[in-house]
């Protein structure tokens, strides 16, 4: 040694998912050229995924009534005081991947599924609402129902590893609670009964599958591991690791698997009847 003091080593961040995002949107530049645009805007002229993430939203929402740059503006700002939203997109998206067989890149969520990015534009809403910013919030809900058809009041609360498949006609109200881990097909709705404005929405535990077009309607619990079939009408409390299916829905067998929201496996077979 000849006495210098060593320079400490330069640590840098590793961001998967972004890294994935990233290469996914670069290949598209030489495969679909009419697609650049596109590609570089929303993904590789970012240096974050929070970056593209507020950058993508804000261009899908974008309105005369407020402007792309505006809500890009108030994004950027929650992403600021909330950055568990980046990291709870990240387990979105990932589970996106792992779940959705018509899912085959990283970046394809976060540039053209409207489940995503309808449960993206939510989380933001549901910071901006408990921050007190309560007409920005309702503006973004309105806009993801105009753009998305996906309605979920910004005062739900919901967990990480969220997949819509498809998520057009789903409406969740002010009350409900979605757990980590949970899937839910198109034209599901968590709604309420009766008009009091106390707590009247589901609660939906984790790894819970909710079958295209089944209502859950009330202040019930639906339990971990879970499945809805498609179609149902959900009126009381659904034990854990069980299927319930019908109208009204009745428990009609186990579960099927330890976490029906990662099979998504909306089959209800005969021999599962008691």
């Amino acid at each position: 040694m000849n006495g210098a003091a060593r320079k400490p080593a330069r640590i840098q961040s590793v961001d998967p998912v972004w890294e994935a995002v990233r290469s996914g949107a670069a290949q598209v530049l030489d495969s679909e050229p009419a697609l650049a645009n596109l590609v570089l805007s929303n993904i590789l002229n970012h240096d974050s995924f929070e970056e593209a993430l507020a950058h993508r939203l804000a261009a899908r929402l974008d309105h005369e009534d407020v402007s792309a740059d505006m809500i890009r503006q108030a994004l950027a700002e929650t992403l600021r005081d909330n950055p568990d939203i980046g990291q709870a997109a990240r387990v979105d998206l990932a589970a996106t991947m792992e779940r959705d067989p018509a899912c085959h890149r990283a970046f394809e969520p976060l540039l053209y599924f409207k489940g995503y990015q309808a449960i993206q534009t939510h989380r933001f809403a549901h910071a901006m609402h408990k921050a007190g910013r309560r007409d920005f919030a309702l503006y973004l809900q309105s806009r993801s129902s105009q753009v998305f058809q996906v309605d979920i009041n910004p005062a739900v609360v919901m967990g990480r590893g969220i997949m819509l498949d498809h998520g057009t006609g789903l409406v969740i109200g002010e009350t409900a609670v979605v757990g980590d881990n949970v899937s839910m097909l198109q034209n599901v709705t968590l709604g309420g009964t009766g008009k009091s404005d106390q707590d009247r929405h589901p609660k939906i535990g984790n790894g819970v599958l909710i079958g295209a077009g089944a209502k859950v309607l009330g202040n019930i619990k639906v339990g971990d591991c879970s499945r809805i079939g498609a179609g149902s009408v959900v009126l009381k409390e659904v034990p854990p690791r069980t299927t319930v299916a019908g109208v009204p829905a009745k428990v009609i067998g186990e579960a099927g698997c330890a976490q029906p929201a990662l099979v998504m496996d909306q089959m209800v077979l005969v021999h599962d009847a008691s």
